[in-house]
Protein backbone atom coordinates (compact mmCIF):
# COMPACT_ATOMS: atom_id res chain seq x y z
CA UNK A 1 0.00 0.00 0.00
CA UNK A 2 1.57 3.28 -1.08
CA UNK A 3 1.84 5.62 2.09
CA UNK A 4 -0.83 8.33 0.26
CA UNK A 5 -3.22 5.53 0.08
CA UNK A 6 -2.60 4.66 3.85
CA UNK A 7 -2.97 7.84 5.25
CA UNK A 8 -6.01 8.52 3.57
CA UNK A 9 -7.39 5.02 4.49
CA UNK A 10 -5.91 5.33 8.32
CA UNK A 11 -7.90 8.98 8.51
CA UNK A 12 -11.21 7.26 7.42
CA UNK A 13 -11.13 4.82 9.91
CA UNK A 14 -9.99 7.19 12.40
CA UNK A 15 -12.94 9.20 11.88
CA UNK A 16 -15.33 6.11 12.04
CA UNK A 17 -13.64 4.04 14.62
CA UNK A 18 -11.51 6.44 16.36
CA UNK A 19 -13.06 6.46 19.54
CA UNK A 20 -12.88 3.07 19.93
CA UNK A 21 -9.19 3.26 20.02
CA UNK A 22 -7.17 3.93 23.57
CA UNK A 23 -6.65 7.39 24.66
CA UNK A 24 -2.86 7.10 23.53
CA UNK A 25 -3.60 4.95 20.43
CA UNK A 26 -5.67 8.31 19.70
CA UNK A 27 -3.71 10.81 21.04
CA UNK A 28 -0.71 9.13 18.66
CA UNK A 29 -2.57 8.89 15.83
CA UNK A 30 -3.86 12.85 15.87
CA UNK A 31 0.19 14.04 16.59
CA UNK A 32 0.98 11.71 13.69
CA UNK A 33 -1.48 11.79 11.04
CA UNK A 34 -3.36 15.11 11.75
CA UNK A 35 -0.37 17.19 13.18
CA UNK A 36 2.21 15.45 11.04
CA UNK A 37 4.88 15.17 13.81
CA UNK A 38 7.50 12.86 13.05
CA UNK A 39 8.17 10.24 15.61
CA UNK A 40 11.41 11.60 17.24
CA UNK A 41 9.04 14.83 17.52
CA UNK A 42 6.07 12.59 19.42
CA UNK A 43 8.79 10.88 22.05
CA UNK A 44 10.41 13.98 22.77
CA UNK A 45 7.17 15.95 23.14
CA UNK A 46 5.13 12.46 25.08
CA UNK A 47 8.39 11.62 27.07
CA UNK A 48 8.31 7.71 25.33
CA UNK A 49 10.59 6.07 23.18
CA UNK A 50 10.40 6.13 19.49
CA UNK A 51 9.50 2.34 19.66
CA UNK A 52 6.10 3.20 22.19
CA UNK A 53 5.25 6.05 19.51
CA UNK A 54 5.66 3.11 16.72
CA UNK A 55 4.01 0.43 18.62
CA UNK A 56 0.90 2.57 19.26
CA UNK A 57 0.53 3.67 15.74
CA UNK A 58 0.92 0.49 14.70
CA UNK A 59 -1.61 -1.21 17.02
CA UNK A 60 -4.21 1.76 16.79
CA UNK A 61 -3.93 1.12 12.71
CA UNK A 62 -4.47 -2.87 13.11
CA UNK A 63 -7.27 -2.27 15.51
CA UNK A 64 -8.99 0.14 13.24
CA UNK A 65 -8.48 -2.48 10.25
CA UNK A 66 -9.88 -5.29 12.47
CA UNK A 67 -12.88 -2.80 13.18
CA UNK A 68 -13.13 -2.19 9.68
CA UNK A 69 -13.07 -6.21 8.47
CA UNK A 70 -15.85 -6.82 11.03
CA UNK A 71 -18.31 -3.93 11.12
CA UNK A 72 -17.74 -2.63 7.17
CA UNK A 73 -19.07 0.90 7.96
CA UNK A 74 -16.56 2.77 5.51
CA UNK A 75 -17.33 -0.03 2.90
CA UNK A 76 -20.99 1.32 2.61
Amino acid sequence: MEELEKNLLMNELFDIYGELLSSTQQKMIHLYYHLDLSLAEISTQEGVSRNAVYDALKKGFDSLKNYESKLHIREK
